[in-house]
């Protein structure tokens, strides 16, 4: 996950009196706002759960108000804080860290809990309504999808709910997978806000070997038919005139599992392709089309008109990455972000070269290629896809409001949040993800900064057969 605080505001407390308050932006998105306390109280909660040489420092109280230097002084110490325990497993995991920051969400966008109707859809256009809590996580959404769609419970976790916009074009441009953190029904209401969006019920798997365990049942089958069919419908999945025809065939049939089987054969079937973008590899500027897929991400560079040359990375070989943000000083009405991914990979036994592209859906790419990275990882371990059953022995998650945080969210949901008082960003180079466990020792993966996420498929996966 992807953590940053770019900014803050200043909120009326509804008594005259104002206070600061830390916007917090994950995966790219503005997902809630928090003052000092809050985090504060949510620092100390982690302390009691995980002990005070788990975490990362937290910045120190301050007897008055703090403003000018010392405020920016204070979020980048509190963005760096938040971007190191949300890169600790354990923690990131953990009951605490969701639902603070589904509180938060819900507190910040002032929404109550109410039985509500929630839209999602296929990527074919089909609609699944469903009843539901507004306040209910991407777990307990996504379970009572499959359950209206009778998708029995072993395979709910092979499919996620995922962000999507529909562009002017009207094609859909996939945003982001919604995570546990956070509401599906105040994220798309948030979204929809600025332009038109879904939530889009999609597989979540990398490996095709996966679609194996699928294609005996018929509801999960025909989700991944569906899926495919969308797929090949926008080019993302390659195929001849002659494999074209053939799948064409097979549709008008209603031979669903030998399209599927055809499709499969198919080159980048299972992939996500992202928008062109420019990245500095072969040369600085090129112009590029990346797919992620397979355990790769492919580039497809445009060098002139009418050449085209491709080449695959595979995430084995690459050793970390990085998301880095550009803010550049423009009117404040004018989009002034730019983003970036930047990996180091191995081109040769000895010789370690890093690459960067600019896009706007860098995050994306970045969380694409971790659950990649995860997904190969959990598999060499044994371990198998989880089920609703498995997390329901956790027991449901609760959130006292009688607790610190609540305390914290109640008093900011009193408030009206002011976008006009949202203080100027700076100029400034921001690193979106940090590892861990390199803060910790103090060492460094490599980079220009050394903010980077470690690869832990690059170590433990790759063999002489990936040189």
């Amino acid at each position: 996950m992807h953590f940053s605080i770019p900014d803050t505001q200043e909120i009326n407390d509804g008594s005259g009196s104002t206070y600061t308050s830390f916007n917090i932006h994950i995966n790219g998105v503005f997902h809630c706002t928090a003052r000092f306390s809050l985090l504060h109280s949510f620092h100390e909660q982690l302390k009691k759960e995980f002990g005070v040489n788990s975490l990362p420092p937290f910045p120190p109280k301050k007897l008055f108000q703090v403003t000018g230097p010392k405020l920016e002084e204070r979020r980048q110490m509190l963005e760096r804080y938040i971007q190191i325990v949300s890169q600790e497993v354990v923690i990131a995991n953990s009951d605490i860290f969701n639902q603070f920051l589904l509180t938060a969400q819900q507190e910040t966008q002032k929404e109550e809990p109410e039985n509500v109707s929630l839209d999602i859809y296929l990527m074919n256009d089909h609609k699944i309504s469903i009843s539901i809590i507004s306040t209910d996580q991407t777990e307990d959404v996504l379970e009572a999808a499959s359950s209206q769609i009778d998708l029995p419970e072993d395979f709910v976790y092979y499919f996620g709910l995922y962000l999507v916009q529909k562009e002017e074009s009207g094609d859909t441009s996939i945003v982001r997978k919604l995570q546990d953190f956070e509401s599906p029904y105040i994220s798309l209401k948030s979204a929809t806000k600025q332009a038109f969006h879904r939530v889009v019920l999609r597989k979540s798997f990398w490996d095709t070997g996966f679609d194996d365990d699928l294609l005996a049942n018929k509801v999960a089958m025909n989700l991944l038919y569906v899926q495919a069919v969308s797929d090949i419908e926008r080019k993302w999945v390659y195929a001849t005139k002659e494999q074209l025809e053939h799948l064409k065939s097979l549709q008008q049939k209603g031979s669903k599992r030998e399209f599927l089987r055809l499709a499969r054969t198919l080159k980048h079937y299972g992939y996500m392709q992202f928008h062109p973008c420019v990245a500095d590899y072969p040369q600085p500027d090129s112009s590029v089309l990346i797919s992620a897929g397979n355990k790769e991400l492919n580039f497809q560079v445009q060098l002139k008109p009418d050449i085209v040359k491709e080449g695959s990375f595979k995430i084995t070989r690459i050793r970390c990455w990085r998301i880095t943000t550009t803010v550049a000083d423009k009117e404040p009405e004018q989009d002034n972000t730019n983003l970036e991914l930047s990996f180091e990979y191995l081109m040769a036994r000895d010789t370690l070269q890093w690459i960067t592209v600019q896009s706007q859906q860098a995050i994306l790419m970045s969380m694409c290629l971790q659950g990649m990275v995860e997904e190969l990882i959990t598999k060499k371990q044994g371990k198998k896809m989880k089920k609703p059953s498995d997390r329901a022995k956790r027991g449901k998650r609760t959130f006292a409001r009688e607790n610190s945080f609540a305390s914290g969210l109640s008093h900011q949901n009193s408030t009206e949040r002011d976008d006009k008082h949202l203080s100027k960003p700076v100029p400034r180079l921001v690193t979106r993800q940090v590892n861990f466990s390199d803060f910790k020792s103090g060492k460094s993966k490599g980079g220009q900064n050394g903010d980077s996420v470690g690869n832990s498929a690059f170590d433990a996966a790759i063999g002489d057969e990936d040189l």
